[in-house]
């Protein structure tokens, strides 16, 4: 036989493209059309609907970039239309290929009830099935007029990402807004065809079943009459039953498939937009639901729910139907899909606790899956606090993404730093946004890891990032690929079923242990400074603001601020969103964070001196607040406040000397600094080692700068090849002696930037203080700041939530190249046998470590860490941190692990000075540094009892006694829900004296109630 597959594959093509997919609506009549355009911001529906709108004609240009647009529909439906199907074609200007990029609207009746969104791949609303001909049709569609960021040419800069800068050009055409008539048998052969053309090509060319469905359809497409389509569409249909009823072979590879709309809380839109989007996207799902029997339906990140139930309650209660119905299927238990690399340990925790509370609370649904399909990477801290929150299942895709190494696996075991594990799977389908296309199912098929010891896998099914969700289509040809020779076998099936049914298959997964490292997107742990200090800055206030509260409310009955706090939380954890900390959104989003994390450190602070007032009284003793897990100068750890110590000269206890080069020497007796004409650090000799930090020939305190124009993804990505040009910032305006007598100040120019570094040996410590204040102006640069240290070391600890990860300092394997940028919370360490060196921070995540080995003369080994410290990238916001920066980081010879951990928790916790009239005793101390206490707090059900919540920092094993200062009538050890947990015995305790044993990085929750 002659092979003639080409040919009938192109004849396929056009006869769908050209003839039977324009007969799905084979008769329509355009509807009336008017617009009213509201002023400023969003307004309410009631007052959209009131409004009076100008008439419009379809062509016609409309939207002014982040506009909204009420539109009225009107028209009578045909009297000889009677008995047909009928839906309204409403485009506003679509462009297929971008759902959830562009403009989109939400559909209601004249009375205000939410019918459906619409987007670019759903544009149509049913007006009757069958109509009785003569109705009248009256719609109102408020449109979102959000201009394409992301456009065909990415990544170009666009100042259309900021209401403020975006101007008034309008951004759509309105394109059609008709009333059509549906041919459901020509949408069925729609589905039938593109089904079968789409599993065929990607049989194999000898396989007999390709063939088989190539004869299929040839002969389909000859019973088809191209001048009467939608009268001979029943009979092509016809010929095609034999192919689409042949089953599956009994080995072929299950999906299931979960109805999903990825929707970011914000990315290329600020967050008032994905209020709307989330209302869109579930009254569109809860529609669909209602007209697919089997269809499933999942959404993630309880803030969306809670946008729901908050802006749109007749929305809600359709959601809240499906939900009980168990079609509309909570997921995840967080927050929102935060980023996992850069938010603190109890911030994370928290993630979990705010959102599994949600779901309990509003359905008492549990969820046991974190899902979170787009973030980018994974902590190692991260297992045991899914375990902790009560959950035991994770599903992502996003590492998929990675540029250098395949992922070995695609279900497995991930273990953490403590041992923890979860079973996690990544969808072998590499989407979070499949529609059932042919390719994408054969891909999953072909893509699995595990093949021969498990044969199942999920595909999240639906239009994401910007919303939309699932369509009919799609559920129509999940419908056709249930049982379906060739194919996998596709159903719909929640998250729970997809995993127990996985887990109970494959009994013995392999294992990953550590970080889930991304191999992209690495720039996203410097991008928008300012968003990633106030996220910090908002971590420690909210440690403060419980911890102060909580002893207050104990001590002196202070009213606990629950509600406060509850909120305050919700708002910290919603800007951890997995692109507003990595600061890949548009300008406005990161505008307003900036605005956001001031307010709430306004807020925070009236709550910590209002407590502290409360624990001190009215006096003019001065007292010394402490917050920090560790005692330091002379005020126990962990919420006590002392009489400050006398007060004494910095100077009194470090001297400050000139050098013969220009530069200064600092020395407290602890540590001797040398800081060069040039404002570098070119000696941190520790005398009790008798050791010098800084390699022989080099310099600390190094700001170097390199271009930064990755490939693509600007303000997500730094490209390896960044490193192969650097400019050292040696030269100097100024060096001299700082006002206090015991620092130094270096000014030096670049660009058209400029940098003012402090550096400070404060008396009786062992760490050189460095703030630096930079003046960037600069684009497409990334700025680092370099300590090059005379160490050998393989390895380094980074400090992670609930501990610490080691990654090694080499690039043995691609594994480790592929790491040349990764996160640290507040610090890093590395050291040799008996001495080591650390460098801590206030807010920065981004580092990289180096080594190197020394020529001859010099011998030995220079381990170089660099942190961090700005970036210009132009998209998607063009004014990528402009403007000033502050930054404090300390060095500190001579530190071990716990040295890290202690001084990281104290540049982040300063102590804070007041008045009062007496001393104020820590709520609970521990008797061991290495188990660090990271919450301090009421228990949320209001019963008054006291949450504790410590882990073991130092990665060996640790026993300490931890002693309540009030009595205590019974403790628990608890979940992150503050739930009693079932396994494990309670703790030990005599009176308000606990016995705690820990593993290493073990992670405990204590609940305290109290006499």
């Amino acid at each position: 036989m002659h092979d003639d597959r080409t040919l009938v594959e192109a004849r396929l093509r056009r006869v769908l493209d050209e003839r039977i997919r324009p007969a799905v609506y084979p008769e329509s009549v355009p509807l009336r059309v008017a617009v009213w355009h509201a002023p400023g911001e969003p307004v309410p529906v009631a007052q959209g609907l009131a409004a009076e709108p100008e008439p419009i004609e379809v062509g016609a240009r409309w939207g002014a970039p982040w506009g909204t647009s009420w539109f009225r529909v009107t028209g009578t439906v045909p009297a000889a239309w009677a008995g047909k199907t009928v839906e309204a074609v409403l485009d506003l200007g679509f462009d297929e290929n971008m759902p959830g990029f562009q403009c989109e609207g939400l559909v209601y009746r004249p009375d205000g009830t939410p019918v459906k969104g619409l987007n670019p791949r759903n544009q149509w609303v049913r007006i009757g099935a069958p109509v009785a001909g003569g109705e009248e049709v009256r719609l109102h569609i408020e449109a979102a007029s959000n201009p394409v960021i992301l456009d065909y040419h990415p990544f170009r800069p666009t100042r259309l990402g900021d209401k403020d800068t975006a101007g008034q050009e309008p951004q759509y055409t309105l394109a059609r807004m008709d009333l059509a008539v549906l041919d459901e048998t020509v949408w069925q052969l729609v589905l039938d065809l593109e089904v079968l053309g789409e599993l065929m090509a990607e049989l194999p060319a000898d396989s007999p079943r390709r063939w088989d469905i190539l004869r299929a359809v040839e002969r389909a497409l000859d019973a088809v009459d191209l001048q009467d389509v939608n009268g001979t569409a029943d009979r092509a249909r016809e010929r095609l039953t034999g192919v689409l009823s042949a089953p599956a072979v009994p080995s072929a590879h299950r999906i299931s498939a979960v109805g999903h709309a990825h929707i970011d809380s914000a990315w290329l839109w600020p967050l008032r937009e994905t209020v709307r989007k989330v209302a869109r996207t579930t009254a569109n799902m809860t529609a669909l639901i209602e007209d697919e029997p089997e269809f499933v339906f999942a959404m993630s990140q309880a803030q969306q729910w809670a946008w729901v139930k908050e802006h749109r309650p007749e929305v809600w209660a359709r959601v809240k139907k499906a939900v009980a119905e168990g079609r509309f299927v909570p997921a995840g238990g967080m927050w929102v899909e935060s980023d996992t690399n850069m938010p603190g340990s109890e911030a994370m925790a928290r993630q979990f606790v705010h959102g599994k509370r949600f779901f309990l609370d509003e359905f008492g649904i549990e969820n046991e899956e974190a899902w979170l399909p787009d973030t980018f990477g994974f902590a190692a801290g991260l297992p045991q606090i899914i375990k902790a929150a009560g959950s035991k299942w994770l599903l992502t895709q996003k590492i998929s993404w990675s540029r250098t190494n395949r992922f070995p696996h695609h279900t497995f075991h991930w273990e953490g730093i403590d041992g923890t594990r979860v079973f996690t799977h990544f969808p072998p389908v590499d989407t979070y946004n499949c529609s059932m296309k042919g390719s994408e199912i054969a891909h999953a098929v072909r893509n699995f890891r595990d093949m021969g010891r498990a044969r199942h896998s999920l595909a999240p099914t639906g239009w994401g990032d910007g919303g939309g969700g699932t369509t009919r289509e799609m559920v129509g040809k999940a419908a056709r690929l249930r049982d379906l020779e060739g194919s996998a076998t596709v159903v719909w099936e929640t998250p729970r079923a997809f995993f127990e049914r996985a887990e109970a298959e494959y009994a013995a997964p392999p294992v990953w242990v550590g970080e889930l490292y991304l191999e992209l997107h690495r720039a996203t742990l410097t991008s928008q400074a300012k968003t990633k200090q106030g996220n910090r800055r908002s971590e420690h206030l909210l440690r403060e603001a419980e911890l102060w509260a909580a002893t207050a409310a104990v001590r002196a009955g202070f009213p606990y601020p629950y509600a406060e706090l509850d909120r305050i939380w919700k708002t910290v954890l919603l800007h951890q969103f997995h692109d507003i900390l990595p600061g890949s959104s548009i300008a406005w989003v990161h505008r307003e964070a900036r605005a956001t994390y001031e307010r709430l450190a306004a807020e925070l602070t009236t709550i910590i001196e209002d407590a502290q007032r409360a624990l001190a009284g009215e006096g003019t003793t001065p007292l010394v607040f402490n917050a920090a897990p560790h005692a330091r100068h002379g005020v126990p750890a962990g919420g006590a406040a002392a009489p400050a110590p006398p007060a004494r000269a910095a100077a009194g206890g470090t001297l400050l000397a000139p050098r013969e080069d220009g530069g200064f020497t600092l020395d407290n007796g602890l540590l001797r600094i040398a800081v060069d004409a040039r404002g570098l650090v070119v000696s941190a000799y520790d005398p009790a080692a008798d050791r010098e930090t800084v390699a022989p020939g080099e310099a600390a305190n190094l700001l170097q700068l390199h271009p930064d124009f990755p490939n693509m993804w600007d303000a997500w990505d730094v490209d390896s090849f960044y490193r192969n040009t650097v400019t050292d910032l040696t030269d100097a305006e100024s060096v001299t002696a700082g006002e206090d007598g015991a620092s130094v100040r270096v000014v030096r120019a670049f660009g058209a930037s400029r940098v003012t570094q402090l550096l400070s040996l404060p008396p009786d410590e062992r760490r050189l203080v460095i703030d630096t204040e930079v003046d960037w102006h600069e684009t497409e640069k990334f700025l680092k700041l370099a300590f090059p240290f005379d160490l050998h070391a393989e390895r380094y600890a980074s400090e992670t939530q609930f501990g610490h990860v080691h990654r090694p300092t080499h690039t043995n394997t691609s594994w480790e190249a592929a790491k040349f940028e990764a996160c640290n919370h507040r610090f890093v360490q590395l050291e040799e046998p008996g001495w080591g060196v650390a460098v801590v921070n206030d807010s920065t995540y981004g580092h990289d470590v180096t080594r190197t080995v020394r020529g001859a003369g010099r011998p030995g080994t220079t381990t170089t860490v660099r942190v961090s410290l700005l970036r210009a990238p132009r998209f998607p916001d063009p004014e990528t941190d402009q403007g000033v920066h502050r930054f404090r980081h300390a060095l500190i010879p001579g530190a071990s692990v716990a040295d890290a951990v202690r001084e990281g928790w104290r540049i982040n916790l300063p102590e804070r000075s007041a008045t009062g009239a007496r001393e104020v005793a820590p709520l609970v101390t521990v008797d061991n540094d290495a188990v660090v206490v990271t919450a301090v707090k009421l228990a949320d059900d209001g019963s008054g009892d006291v949450v504790v919540r410590f882990h073991e920092a130092h990665g060996g094993r640790a026993r300490a006694t931890l002693t309540a200062g009030f009595p205590v009538a019974e403790v628990t050890a608890t979940d992150l829900l503050e739930r009693p947990v079932e396994d494990g015995e309670p703790p030990a305790h005599e009176a308000e004296r606990i016995a705690l044993r820990l593993r290493p990085f073990e992670l405990m929750t204590l609940r305290l109630r109290r006499h």
